[in-house]
């Protein structure tokens, strides 16, 4: 199945800085659930590079042009993907396109690399007819920049530029309450917060959209310093009794109350915590796309 990506007949392109580059088409079969593997040869150095920080995938880095190699002896192991941002795929017409855009919880930062625990993966097994595309960002915020653009700046190029796209699932919220404390700011308020979602729901309705959009998980207790605190918390809770009870979205998932302790709610649930009291593992990412009522993402 090794076959060769050409742009505009070439074998080889250049990416401006801050641009982008689409291959032309390659004729190759995929199926649902296998891997694709893409090799890249980076004839000289090329300085800083776009990248997704935490994929939960290994990549292999490896000296001279090896994209053809069947084995990578001497590679070097990396837990980023650079330079790619996706791969289209041609589907029948109909097909549901859902764009699970949000921070680490969708990006997979907790689940196990390499095997495909992430939520939109988990999500797309459950899905009849269609594809859920992983837009995460782990760190992102829905309303400030900080890693990579906030959500409100990045939405049409991560959302609405999607070929295709029918669905925006989103789940942002926990480091807009949490990464301000770890260099002493306040979090952002309900408020903000409230304000933020619901300019979400009207760009997505605008255009065409329909939104689902989930609950802000518990992180209490976070090994990470200053993101937990009483205000925090209240926000926290605050924002989700905005969210259960609004009509703004076309869909709530309840990802706070599926994974958070029972006896403790401001924490998560000892068999979903990946170790850090604030990312899900394998099992988390299970529940989490189980919340999702895939009868809302028919078209």
């Amino acid at each position: 199945t090794d076959t060769g990506l050409r742009f505009d007949g070439r074998d080889g392109t250049t990416v401006p800085a801050g641009g982008e580059v689409v291959s032309d088409p390659v004729e190759l079969a995929v199926e649902a659930g296998t891997d694709l593997v893409l090799s890249l040869y980076l004839s000289e150095e090329t300085g800083l590079a776009t990248f997704s920080h935490q994929p939960a995938e290994t990549g292999y880095v490896v000296e001279g042009d090896a994209v053809s190699a069947t084995a990578l002896p001497g590679a070097r192991e990396v837990g980023a993907r650079f330079f790619v941002t996706g791969v289209d795929v041609l589907a029948p017409e109909g097909t549901t396109v859902a764009v699970a855009f949000g921070d680490s919880w969708f990006e997979g930062v907790g689940t196990t690399p390499g095997t495909n625990r992430r939520f939109p993966n988990l999500l797309n097994r459950r899905l009849a007819r269609g594809w859920a595309v992983n837009q995460g960002i782990a760190g992102n915020r829905l309303l400030i920049d900080g890693i990579g653009e906030h959500a409100l700046a990045r939405f049409e190029r991560d959302v609405l530029q999607v070929p295709g796209v029918s669905h925006v699932l989103v789940n942002f919220g926990i480091n807009d309450l949490g990464l301000p404390g770890m260099w002493g700011q306040p979090p952002a308020t309900a408020g903000e917060l409230v304000a933020g979602f619901t300019e979400l729901a009207r760009r997505s309705h605008e255009a065409g959209l329909r939104i689902l959009v989930a609950t802000v998980g518990p992180f209490a207790d976070s090994v990470y310093p200053g993101m937990d605190s009483p205000e925090v918390r209240r926000i926290r809770l605050t924002v989700n009794e905005w969210i259960r009870g609004t009509d703004v979205f076309d869909g709530v998932f309840d990802v706070a109350a599926a994974v958070q302790d029972p006896e403790r709610p401001d924490h998560l649930r000892a068999e979903y915590d990946s170790g850090d009291h604030m990312h899900l593992n394998d099992a988390g990412t299970q529940a989490m796309a189980e919340t999702v009522d895939v009868g809302l993402l028919r078209l």
